[in-house]
């Protein structure tokens, strides 16, 4: 029998039903990867990369050198709204987005452990748990992603803290290179690029897909010979939702993000994109009371 533990963690990554969750347990025996393709195969999840239930507060934050050449984003969680508004909050993140800007270190627990970078008789731990005391409810630093380059980072923030980008990019500053890499920041938070380019892309990756596309097309009833051709066609569009390059211009759908950089002489060596409260667990009463109305529904 599946456990309401494995049918919430279920339910977090497909989106899917609590009933349908359950039943997709019970068919692959408690296996929640099977289960995940297993309702992907049925159309009842989305797609992975839409998976996953936003539910924590907070803020995301970018800082960048005055060089442009070291940079960092980062996500501290709140247990309000409100509280990530106040002034007590932000300047927090903020003097936490120069600790790290400073240091050496890329991990959080390591960083947690550091002397403070404006009092070496602290910890940044201790840091946090100050203000912790004064505002009465609890903060987390829960990731952080650094770049260093030679050539120049760009950052977006969006919707006041909600998501935030960094872009590594290999050229110099300059008035065309300016315009071209805000739009392709303002891509990747609009668009959620998982790669750069396709050939980032695993194969088992796409073995996986082409698998759950076949099912998909054998629930449907689709002729044995025409699946393949469907098939390609679908795994052409999955290169074009995932892959940033090949990924369709936001402000103008005529063009690929390869075609847009292409008139320039930008690379992108690397990005990441943080949503606020991406992937994190609901909490346990709001599950269990999604619960009680879905059941209370059959």
């Amino acid at each position: 029998m599946a456990s309401m533990k494995d049918i919430k963690e279920l339910r977090e990554r497909t989106g899917s039903g609590v009933l349908d969750c359950k039943k997709a347990l019970e068919a692959k025996d408690g296996d929640i990867e099977a289960a995940v393709e297993y309702l992907r195969e049925k159309g009842i999840a989305a797609a992975a990369k839409k998976a996953g239930r936003i539910a924590a507060e907070g803020t995301v934050n970018v800082l960048i050198s005055e060089d442009r050449k070291n940079g960092i984003v980062l996500e501290v969680n709140s247990e309000t709204d409100f509280v990530a508004k106040t002034d007590q909050f932000q300047n927090l993140v903020n003097d936490l987005s120069q600790h790290l800007l400073q240091s050496n270190v890329n991990d959080v627990q390591t960083v947690l452990d550091e002397p403070w970078y404006l009092d070496h008789n602290k910890t940044v731990n201790t840091v946090i748990k100050e203000t912790i005391a004064e505002i009465g409810e609890n903060i987390t630093l829960r990731r952080f992603t650094k770049y260093t380059t030679s050539g120049f980072l760009q950052g977006y923030i969006h919707m006041g803290g909600k998501i935030g980008v960094l872009v590594n990019l290999a050229a110099e500053v300059n008035e065309q290179h300016e315009k071209v890499v805000k739009d392709l920041a303002m891509q990747i938070a609009a668009s959620k690029p998982e790669y750069i380019s396709r050939d980032q892309v695993s194969a088992e990756v796409i073995d996986k897909e082409r698998n759950i596309y076949k099912e998909q097309m054998l629930n449907e009833g689709k002729p044995e010979h025409i699946i393949d051709k469907i098939i390609a066609g679908k795994i052409e569009k999955f290169y074009s939702e995932i892959c940033l390059l090949e990924q369709a211009f936001i402000k103008d759908a005529d063009q690929t993000i390869k075609q847009l950089i292409q008139k320039t002489d930008i690379v992108v060596n690397a990005f990441t994109r943080f949503e606020l409260g991406e992937g994190l667990a609901k909490k346990e009463e709001d599950f269990a009371a999604e619960v009680m109305k879905e059941v209370s529904k059959k």
